[in-house]
């Protein structure tokens, strides 16, 4: 029998099975990262940004495709994370649109989606790479429009367009030479075909199993997600039925599941009895559990029964919800002029930044990209009418865009992509300039410094004609990978030695890192003053991870 269209409550369906699909492959969608750096994320941001799509699907109307759709779009737009979730935001913005006051999806309207998907996305990238996901979404419309003029049944229709994008995606080597070099596809282009397999499995009746990989889903993102959030605003401190926020985490032990066997699916029903908000995580070592209960010593002892307390916490909602009330009560705060927003990882570093005048600190960067809505809160936080944001990474430069478009304030975004660009930047940075001079003077500087970074290698791999092995230590200039050996200092010294201009430049500021020691600093200093005697050098402790040191050359 054929089928020619689908319902808003299957539709639903489909999305919600695309985030799933994403999730059981978020992990091996990291690993395709082209560069060996600890920072292969477009998995995570991509499953980060997709569920806070899905969460959206979950409470909207079913009653028709275009709702469904408006809400997927709206939620990936907010909880967007990293170029590639921003990318995949956009795509989806532009296939709602496409879908416009559609009751029911056929092969026609399906096909005008994807096509309107494309064209949202290449239009908010300010220079489209071919070899992406771009090119797997663009290639994979195209075709559905072919596929489209000889099937009439949608399921069947959805095999190829599927079979498309893998096609695609095989072809992204071709189009990107780096990762035909390291003989991998596109990660994001990956992320793009596994959602549309979630898709059909929901077509095909099929099922898709919720991700085991708890690592991709923290419990906390899960609570942010779903369901944390009060409604202060409508609601009295009375009406909190269940007036404790209660968390906890359990490593399972074998003596007591001998005698206790742990069932998620009988735990989790057992736990609904005691409260709402309900959420179990669970693995082969640990439980995670979050519930909003009356009596929380209920719920630790119904945990206890499995093992030993690793994390527990139980905090009064009435509490809070009251403080919240009254807070709400106090007059606003007036709109300074300006604010700038930044963001850094570490302490030290989100102090300095905050020395160099920065009104908030977002603590994010590698591994930890910030979402288009913890970028529009910080915006709300700064409390300015004129915003300039500071977002100190490649992959955050996106997601900073987008929130500016969301502001109801003037926002304006210096593309910073290092943290040295941010500091030099924000030495710049005049609060009696308009906006618009501003972002031209911070953009300027930003330009003017030199970045070095000392990390390791993830995995073994051979690129730009370099042989890195895993484990080593790597030095990166500007973000291209220079030097690469066993031992840290061997490579840093290597670096400097590549990046410094004797001529040109005046002064390098060492950034320290997590881990690191006074007699690194030391030698360090030593080896510029022998080697370079006309350079300042200047030394902070950021306390970042990932890069033990992080250098600012000009």
């Amino acid at each position: 029998m054929t089928q020619k269209n689908i319902d808003g409550a299957l539709f639903a369906n489909m999305v919600l099975a695309g985030a799933r699909s994403l999730a059981n492959n978020a992990e091996k969608i990291d690993a395709l990262n082209v560069f060996p750096v600890p920072d292969g994320d477009t998995g995570t941001n991509m499953n980060l940004s997709i569920t806070s799509g899905a969460n959206e699907v979950k409470k909207a109307n079913h009653d028709s495709v275009s709702e469904v759709a408006n809400a997927f779009a709206k939620g990936l737009l907010m909880g967007a994370r990293g170029n590639s979730g921003v990318i995949l935001s956009q795509l989806f913005r532009g296939f709602a649109k496409g879908l416009e006051g559609t009751v029911k999806l056929d092969i026609e309207s399906f096909v005008t989606a994807l096509e309107s998907g494309v064209n949202t996305a290449y239009k908010a990238v300010m220079k489209p790479v071919e070899g992406t996901i771009l090119t797997v979404a663009k290639d994979t419309a195209a075709e559905a429009k072919k596929i489209a003029e000889e099937e009439q049944d949608i399921v069947a229709f959805m095999e190829q367009v599927v079979q498309a994008a893998k096609q695609s995606l095989k072809r992204t080597p071709e189009l990107l030479p780096v990762l035909k070099e390291v003989g991998v596809v596109d990660s994001g282009g990956q992320g793009l075909v596994v959602i549309y397999e979630g898709f059909l499995a929901v077509l095909k009746g099929e099922e898709v199993p919720e991700s085991s990989q708890d690592d991709t889903m923290d419990l906390d993102d899960l609570v942010s997600a779903e369901h944390h959030k009060l409604a202060q605003d409508y609601m009295s401190t009375d009406e909190i039925e269940y007036g404790y926020c209660t968390e906890f985490m359990v490593r399972f032990e074998e003596d007591k599941l001998k005698e206790h066997p742990y069932d998620e699916a009988a735990f989790r029903e057992e736990l609904s009895e005691h409260g709402d908000s309900l959420l179990v995580v669970s693995d082969d070592e640990i439980v995670k559990v979050h519930i909003h209960a009356e009596y929380p010593g209920d719920v630790f002892n119904l945990g206890q029964r499995f093992g030993s307390f690793i994390h527990l916490k139980a905090e009064n909602m009435r509490e809070q919800h009251s403080s919240i009330v009254d807070q709400k009560k106090e007059k606003p705060k007036a709109k300074q002029p300006f604010g700038v927003v930044t963001v850094a990882m570490g302490d030290g570093l989100t102090e300095l930044f905050k020395s160099l005048g920065a009104t908030v600190v977002i603590q994010g960067g590698q591994t930890m990209n910030p979402s288009t809505q913890d970028l529009t809160n910080a915006i709300e936080e700064a409390n300015a009418e004129n915003i300039i944001i500071l977002p100190n990474n490649k992959n955050i430069v996106m997601a900073a865009e987008q929130a500016a478009e969301l502001a109801e304030v003037n926002v304006a975004v210096v593309p910073t992509k290092t943290i040295p660009q941010g500091m030099s930047a924000m030495l710049t940075y005049n609060p009696e300039l308009s906006l618009d001079e501003n972002k031209e003077t911070m953009t300027d500087a930003s330009k003017e410094v030199k970045t070095g970074q000392i990390t390791y290698a993830v995995r073994d791999t051979q690129i730009e004609g370099m042989t890195i092995e895993n484990g080593h230590y790597m030095g990166l200039a500007d973000g291209k990978i220079k030097v690469t050996n066993a031992d840290q200092m061997t490579v840093i010294k290597e670096l400097l030695t590549e990046m410094i201009e004797a001529d040109e430049d005046e002064i390098v500021t060492v950034i320290r890192g997590e881990e690191t020691t006074d007699h690194e600093e030391n030698e360090i200093i030593a080896f510029i003053e022998d080697n370079f005697e006309d350079i300042e050098v200047e030394v902070h402790q950021g306390n970042q991870p990932i890069y033990s040191y992080i250098f600012s050359i000009e």
